[in-house]
């Protein structure tokens, strides 16, 4: 009996040390009170998902499509004219009046800061009206692979036939925070209007180390909607959240999960290649390559791919370029760093 006591606290002390020394597994990620959701790395690398391809009700994060198509075919610094079937629209507002003249980066920032209504609208009657602008959101998210979505509306407004999966959410903010313009405005925390101060309304700005950017979304069958991105050390991870009471700290935690999952490792350290050398004063020459560090989950095996030439002329200068290597994930490039000459070859002498 002695025995049996001594070997099971011995097993308990070993299963207590493997489990300090392990690295977080997926299992231990952070609960999440979402309906839907996904985290994904902006290369389409998927760390958590929970009914991501379920199409449902996405009310003001709707605008992040209606933002995208707006920076694609407007300028910022056109002049619009406000109609009057813009203003007064339920719902959130940034108060625009019928008449008003308005940039339409203020359109924008009345857009994403507080989800005006009435600047959705009045962005789609830049571009021919609500149902003109509408057809060319639906056209921009099949662009996008946005299977599982459809739009009626560019506001988000609850309506028969309006829905986005958390996957196709996740995808169109990453087309998003691929334009500095959309970053830029996404991220001020306030700016001033004629009609008072607008204030933005992503508490993650100030709650969430890294965050570029996010849009939120409330109607009550849709609950509370959050779209939001966050970067650190290079690192790019994109959140979506639908119908989700805790949506602030549930976006918070699984980013602080995230990221934490991520190694670095140098995927270039110790290769090295022999290029056949013709005309020199040797019959191959070394290659390198450069620093090529990789942000990497646990069980990540990516392929390297040396694109070189099959041979090389002499004379060679050291340090000379001679060709980039490129890493892959199931087919996706990583990254890519350059490839050098490690030596010099000078040209062989000719006999007269």
């Amino acid at each position: 009996m002695l025995i049996i006591r001594k070997l099971t606290a011995w097993l308990a002390a070993l299963s207590l040390l493997l489990s300090l020394q392990l690295p977080a597994r997926a299992e231990d990620r952070p609960a999440c009170s979402a309906a839907c959701a996904i985290l994904t790395a902006g290369d389409g690398r998927v760390l958590y998902e929970r009914s991501a391809d379920l199409p449902a009700a996405m009310a003001s994060t709707t605008k992040l499509m209606t933002a995208l198509v707006a920076l694609e075919q407007l300028d910022l610094n056109e002049t619009v004219l406000i109609p009057e079937e813009c203003c007064g629209v339920e719902g959130s507002s940034m108060y625009l009046r019928p008449g008003e003249q308005c940039s339409v980066r203020k359109l924008l920032e009345g857009l994403l800061l507080v989800s005006g209504n009435d600047a959705a609208l009045a962005l789609a009657a830049c571009l021919g009206g609500e149902a003109a602008f509408v057809a060319e959101m639906n056209r921009r998210a099949a662009e996008l692979g946005m299977s599982n979505t459809h739009f009626v509306n560019p506001h988000g407004l609850p309506a028969e036939g309006h829905f986005a999966s958390a996957r196709d959410l996740a995808l169109l903010m990453d087309a998003c925070c691929r334009r500095e313009d959309f970053l830029q405005i996404a991220a001020e925390p306030y700016v001033t209007t004629e009609q008072g101060l607008l204030k933005n309304h992503n508490k993650l700005l100030d709650l969430c180390p890294g965050c570029l950017a996010g849009k939120t979304g409330y109607t009550l069958a849709a609950g509370r909607c959050l779209v939001s991105c966050c970067e650190r050390d290079g690192i790019r991870l994109i959140c979506v959240t639908l119908s989700d009471p805790r949506d602030w700290e549930d976006h918070c935690a699984l980013y602080d999960w995230g990221f934490s999952r991520f190694e670095r490792r140098d995927l270039s350290d110790g290769l090295f290649w022999q290029l056949p050398l013709v005309s020199g004063t040797r019959e191959r020459i070394r290659v390198r390559a450069e620093p090529l560090i990789a942000a990497l989950l646990p069980g990540e095996l990516p392929e390297t791919r040396a694109l070189l030439p099959r041979f090389v002329f002499a004379p060679v200068e050291k340090g000379e370029e001679a060709g980039s290597l490129q890493i892959l994930l199931n087919g996706r490039e990583l990254g890519r760093c350059r490839l050098y000459f490690e030596e010099e070859a000078a040209l062989c002498g000719r006999t007269e």
